[in-house]
């Protein structure tokens, strides 16, 4: 339970008396303990160990008995007991602290644990468990993000590789160019409905689970590619990679947030896009020189094998990431209390660290985590699943929330950017075989995959620069605002990107309509749209996280389903649209949409505090 208060007392203190048990916190201050709120975490022959949800708020403690209302429904007496904490902090500062929130400095007698190597204040606090995921060693925390950085690369690999294949596909299954491109249309359809059963598991049974099961499918779905001797046969593989693709959508950004700190997201999740449509770029350019040479079969074979590598290394590197923490500044703020009402300081057993959790100290120096970057994993998080008390519930609950949030203006925002910012990538990947496989260019399908290294190569700049970038402007304006971070403070980062998405879809569209060279395409056009979808979807997402972080993965499923619905759309018609109306009408509509969605942006800014106070008292804070 969050916002647990734990007290260590002596024998003599106790006095059992049903239904309350009465606890001497100090000298005549008590207060009476309804039993069935306890939570027992030690028991020894001199001390009782227990945590609850007391509702004193910080400062004086009561001098007077609190009896809880029996009839009163437990998570009501936890909201009591975090409004009143919140409450401390409003005053002390003179803010509104809602969901999103951050105190990145310290507050009047309290301090916090800081990062070692930078003095900032770590949200969320790390607990005192040298196994907590936060506390990790950096080498942990680089093989969990590497192994997930493998999965989501291999698994973005496949579907968009088709592009420079089209022609042999067209001539291997005596099919037209629509009908080809269809591989690619429903495998992002039904990749993107896929995480309504991925994103569940993920948050009942874990990470590990999700990356093994997936990987599998994945292998399974290239080794029938590679065999496929009709049409059919290749379209089923196609809705298997669909199904088997969906965590590289929403596995990686869930683990940033269960292993890195909110100073860190930022570049972490530009990481993340740049892997993830890295993967989709360099696709092309491996897939179109293999099918020239080798034959287009082999390319699968080679996918067969990255994934059985992936699939290794999952086993070995990457152990359980999701956590089980209680909130501190993130959430409201959960305290936890010890109290020694005898002159002996209790030892604190492996169970009591397990359930303890980093929080500001009182008085003096910030505190400091004696396990910050030492942590290792626990042989529990080396299982293929995490046990799970109720997991039918969890699993609907996780089923029905990504709906939920399409209604949060947040969220909407978010997968609206994302959708379209992608967009601008997918539609080069769709027309470029359409443009340069015909005349006045020719090109064979190792050319046009070549052609994906401008895209790459911009791809690249977005990740030096969209993450640091958006990461200090947030900092810059959580300096001036006195050390309290809004979300809204990293918006303004996307601007600069507008203007190269902007750009590089007027370069392209008119190149493609007037035949200009194909390096002026390629150099500005193509690494214009590389660079945008690197920035504008991790900054856009990280907003989205930073909002709703505990419920991450249901966010990224809402993101995904929205993009996937679009990318299907634009797979389906793109083709016949642009053969019709010609590219102009076609990239301008689709960057008016982006341009549109990206300039809400500004009304967030200003009022996304407003659109988080409509939502402060949603249970998805608490998941």
């Amino acid at each position: 339970m969050r916002g647990l208060k734990k007290f260590v007392m002596g024998e003599k203190d106790w006095s059992y008396e049903f239904p309350t048990t009465r606890a001497i916190l100090q000298q005549d201050e008590y207060a009476d303990i309804n039993q069935e709120d306890v939570e027992w975490l030690h028991t020894d022959n001199r001390h009782r160990t227990f945590a609850c949800s007391e509702p004193e708020s910080f400062g004086e403690r009561p001098r007077k008995p609190y009896r809880f209302d029996p009839e009163e429904p437990k998570d009501l007496r936890l909201d009591k007991y975090l409004h009143g904490a919140r409450e401390t902090i409003q005053d002390e500062l003179h803010i509104e602290v809602l969901p999103g929130t951050e105190i990145m400095t310290d507050v009047g007698k309290e301090h916090y644990v800081r990062a070692k190597e930078s003095d900032q204040v770590l949200v969320p606090q790390p607990s005192q468990d040298l196994h907590d995921p936060l506390n990790w060693s950096p080498f942990w925390k680089f093989s969990a993000i590497f192994c997930v950085s493998t999965m989501t690369f291999t698994q973005g690999f496949a579907p968009l590789a088709l592009a420079p294949m089209f022609p042999d596909l067209i001539r291997a299954y005596n099919s037209t160019l629509e009908d080809v491109i269809q591989f690619t249309g429903v495998t992002i359809l039904i990749l993107g409905f896929s995480n309504f059963f991925w994103a569940p598991i993920s948050t009942s049974f874990g990470r590990r689970p999700v990356y093994l099961a997936s990987q599998v499918i994945c292998l399974a779905c290239h080794i029938i590619r590679a065999k496929a001797s009709t049409y059919g046969i290749f379209m089923g593989a196609c809705v298997l990679n669909g199904i088997g693709a969906g965590p590289s959508e929403i596995l990686q950004p869930a683990v940033i947030a269960d292993i890195f700190f909110l100073h860190d997201r930022g570049t972490w999740n530009a990481l993340y896009w740049v892997v993830y449509m890295g993967s989709l770029m360099i696709a092309p350019i491996i897939a179109g020189p293999m099918a020239d040479r080798t034959g287009w079969q082999n390319f699968w074979w080679l996918n067969v094998a990255v994934t059985a590598l992936s699939i290794v290394l999952g086993i070995f590197g990457f152990p359980e990431t999701k956590w089980t923490r209680v909130d501190s500044i993130e959430a409201e703020r959960g305290v936890n209390e010890i109290i020694d009402t005898t002159q002996d300081k209790p030892s604190h057993s492996h169970a009591d660290a397990e359930k303890t959790v980093g929080t500001p100290q009182a008085q003096g120096e910030p505190s400091a985590d004696a396990h910050l970057g030492k942590g290792t994993p626990s042989k529990l998080q080396w299982r293929l699943f995490q046990p799970n008390s109720a997991p039918l519930q969890n699993i609907l609950l996780d089923i029905w929330t990504p709906w939920r949030l399409f209604v949060y203006p947040i969220v909407l925002f978010a997968s609206f950017v994302v959708s379209w910012s992608c967009s601008n990538f997918l539609i080069l990947n769709l027309t470029q075989s359409q443009v340069f496989a015909a005349p006045p260019y020719n090109m064979s399908s190792q050319s046009i995959g070549f052609l994906n290294f401008s895209i790459l190569v911009g791809a690249l700049i977005g990740l030096v620069t969209a993450g640091p970038f958006s990461d200090w402007v947030s900092a810059k304006a959580t300096t001036r605002n006195g050390g309290i971070r809004e979300p809204e403070m990293r918006l303004p980062a996307m601007i600069p990107y507008i203007v190269i998405m902007i750009f590089g879809n007027v370069i392209t569209s008119i190149g493609y309509e007037r035949h200009w060279p194909w390096p002026v395409i390629a150099v500005l056009g193509y690494s214009s749209a590389g660079i945008q979808v690197a920035a504008l979807p991790s900054i856009a997402s990280t907003y989205a996280v930073d909002c709703y972080k505990p419920v991450t993965g249901s966010l990224f499923v809402a993101i995904t389903v929205n993009k996937s619905l679009w990318g299907y759309g634009m797979g389906k018609f793109v083709t016949p649209w642009t053969i019709k109306s010609g590219f102009i009408p076609v990239f301008m509509t689709n960057m008016g949409l982006t341009v549109l969605w990206c300039s809400l942006g500004a009304v967030f800014y200003f009022y996304g505090k407003t659109f988080r106070r409509w939502t402060k008292d949603s249970n998805v804070h608490g998941f």
